[in-house]
């Protein structure tokens, strides 16, 4: 009996064409094995209700064809569920799928799914909403909500948009309580990290693993325009953890409480809370890795 299997294309997510999406699929996916179907999402959150759709209909995977956004709605939608989570990364940073190591090019993402190997990855609960990689309350939050109106997509329009907004950025003043030790501090970035980086190569948290049971409190705390190009390079080297203006706390439960209630998950902007209960959620999510 064959896997079943839907590709749920995202049309707008990064900055290429996807109208070949459909035949990469046709031409590479290994049709003994797999049957499938192909569904492009409408609206924000359609693919949440075209995963759940599948995941109720005894689908065996679900690909999420975009990129963070559209990993962040099917797979928050797949968690608790026995079908897995497969990723076509063609998105503006695909932060998940390269800590999986799995590969940006279409064809050879599709092999991945060929060869069928999956993990089961940890996700992150805040509150009422899960996400699966990164979330952030400081200047990622900012960059995500204006990233997510700006017509200028990929690496560029980030790029664009993190100079823009910068220089008129103001702190976050965050309290932090693990197991009862209370830290309140003001902050440029409060990231929690279950997955390594943000997307295009800028990782968070080099340490991080989704299979650990753990995830990473990431603090950057406030540093002069001067100091801003030996950070970066840090964050691009996989050395964010060495700089004297980062913390990395490892936790399973913590409290944080925020100044502003603007956050993002996966990318994905949100508003919350001003309190946030912040777990991780061992184990929760099958998806195929490279």
């Amino acid at each position: 009996m064959k896997k079943k299997i839907r590709f749920i294309i995202n049309p707008i997510s990064g900055v290429g064409k996807k109208g070949n999406i459909p035949q990469l699929i046709k031409d590479h996916l290994d049709l003994n094995v797999y049957e499938y179907d192909i569904v492009e999402t409408e609206y924000r959150k359609h693919a949440k209700l075209l995963a759940k759709e599948a995941s109720d209909a005894q689908y065996d995977i679900v690909c999420a064809v975009g990129g963070d956004g559209s990993v962040h709605e099917v797979g928050t939608a797949l968690i608790g569920t026995n079908t897995k989570l497969a990723i076509l990364p063609v998105g503006s940073g695909n932060g998940l799928a390269r800590h999986m190591k799995i590969p940006l090019n279409v064809k050879e993402a599709i092999e991945c799914i060929n060869k069928n190997n999956s993990i089961q990855m940890d996700t992150v609960m805040v509150n009422d909403k899960s996400f699966l990689g990164v979330g952030g309350y400081g200047f990622d939050a900012v960059i995500a909500k204006k990233f997510d109106t700006h017509t200028k997509r990929g690496l560029r329009g980030y790029i664009y948009l993190i100079a823009r907004e910068f220089l008129k950025y103001n702190p976050i003043n965050v309290s932090i309580d693990l197991d009862g030790k209370i830290k309140t501090l003001p902050v440029v970035l409060c990231t929690v990290a279950n997955a390594s980086q943000f997307g295009n190569g800028f990782t968070i948290s080099p340490k991080s693993d989704v299979t650990d049971g753990k995830i990473e409190l990431c603090l950057l705390k406030p540093f002069s325009i001067w100091s801003a190009p030996s950070i970066i390079y840090r964050f691009f080297r996989k050395k964010s953890d060495k700089s004297r203006f980062s913390e990395i706390i490892q936790f399973k439960n913590a409290k944080i409480k925020l100044s502003k209630k603007m956050a993002h998950y996966d990318g994905e902007p949100f508003e919350v809370l001003d309190e946030l209960n912040v777990s991780v959620v061992p184990k929760s999510l099958n998806i195929l890795v490279g």
